[in-house]
């Protein structure tokens, strides 16, 4: 790469949103499929276009261009490396559809990669925030093991031992976090590493392994560009979209430019954009639909509770009205035979008298 960085309004130039809607309009067919777009994804286009923003690496069509390991092999293996503090090569990209958990994951992306010492890891972006998903998480890594499990059994057959089992990585992204993530305590931390580890001590290599990156932690707290740390480049490259920002990044990280480039390329193909950018809305409406299902669902659990608790309620004051009710009629009981009792005396009385009245 050369030593003088290229002026990124070079490889971004800037012009006019007018301009690129009739350069548009030009090809019928472009523009029909910019209408199919919704308005926030026709902003992003001409936004893009028009040499204002980067392309939004965070959707899984666009993440996956790339970063494709068959076409940049170092890239998606460098990411991982300085996430997990240890050099990986990504050796390939396994399909999804193997996934043991039922149902879907809200995630945009979703990438699950072979490493070469046989490990897994899978990462991820989620996009919309919602309660901290600790047991989906353990959910996702669990179907890693599994996985993992069934395939080296499967190659090795009766040879096979636990021994042969590897580390596997589960790496989500936060592009909004939840309140867990923006505690005071964690002050500003944007990547939370965590593991099973005992109260005594005990140290066991156990398999599973979580990577959680806050992008907007990171983003809030604007962390210094450190020439010599090359997570911070690639989190401000998942992070930072506004070209004017270019600059700077590059001056601090002038090896970013290659993927610079690679993503101004498409400025001349806005037919691929408008693909990803459908593509994308396509998998952020079905999951925004799956999400408002988990949401209605949530809320329609949280109402049969009450409404099951309401009737705990309601029966319970049944049995108190009830108890209430036997005390009462045990009272009106006891009354009815005090009145017996006195009316039997009150006979008595009028017979004394009766008595009485005839000896006189």
């Amino acid at each position: 790469m050369a030593n003088n960085i290229i002026d990124i309004h070079t490889l971004f130039p800037v012009t006019s949103t007018e301009k690129c809607l009739e350069q548009l309009k030009a090809d019928a067919s472009l523009y029909t499929q910019y209408e199919t777009l919704n308005t926030h994804w026709k902003e992003e286009f001409l936004d893009f276009m028009s040499g204002r923003k980067t392309l939004p690496l965070t959707y899984d069509p666009i993440f996956k261009k790339l970063f494709n390991p068959e076409i940049y092999p170092e890239r998606l293996s460098d990411l991982i490396s300085c996430i997990i503090g240890t050099p990986v090569r990504v050796v390939k990209v396994l399909p999804l559809q193997e996934s043991m958990l039922e149902g879907n994951a809200l995630l945009i992306m979703d990438i699950l990669v072979q490493l070469a010492d046989g490990s897994l890891a899978n990462v991820e972006v989620q996009k919309i925030p919602y309660l901290f998903p600790a047991r989906r998480m353990s959910c996702y890594s669990a179907d890693l093991v599994l996985r993992q499990y069934s395939r080296v059994k499967g190659e090795l057959g009766k040879t096979f031992t636990y021994k042969e089992m590897k580390t596997v990585y589960t790496i989500i992204f936060f592009e909004q976090s939840s309140a867990e993530f923006k505690s005071p305590d964690l002050n500003g931390a944007y990547l939370h590493q965590g593991k099973t580890i005992f109260n005594t001590g005990l140290q066991l290599d156990l398999l599973q392994q979580f990577y959680l990156i806050s992008l907007d932690v990171f983003s809030e707290n604007k962390y210094p560009l450190d020439k010599n740390n090359r997570l911070t480049a690639w989190l401000s490259l998942l992070a930072t979209r506004n070209t004017e920002d270019l600059d700077t990044i590059l001056a601090a990280y002038p090896w970013l430019e290659e993927i610079y480039q690679d993503m101004a390329s498409y400025l001349r193909k806005p037919e691929e954009v408008l693909t990803m950018f459908s593509d994308a809305l396509k998998i952020l409406d079905h999951n925004t639909v799956q999400y408002m299902i988990d949401e209605m669902q949530n809320t329609i659990d949280g109402q049969k509770a009450e409404i099951a608790d309401k009737d705990l309620q309601i029966a319970d004051q049944a049995t108190e009205i009830a108890d209430q009710a036997a005390q009462l009629a045990d009272k009106n009981s006891q009354i009815a035979d005090k009145d017996s009792q006195l009316a039997d005396k009150d006979s008595q009385i009028e017979a004394l008298k009766a008595q009485l009245a005839a000896l006189q």
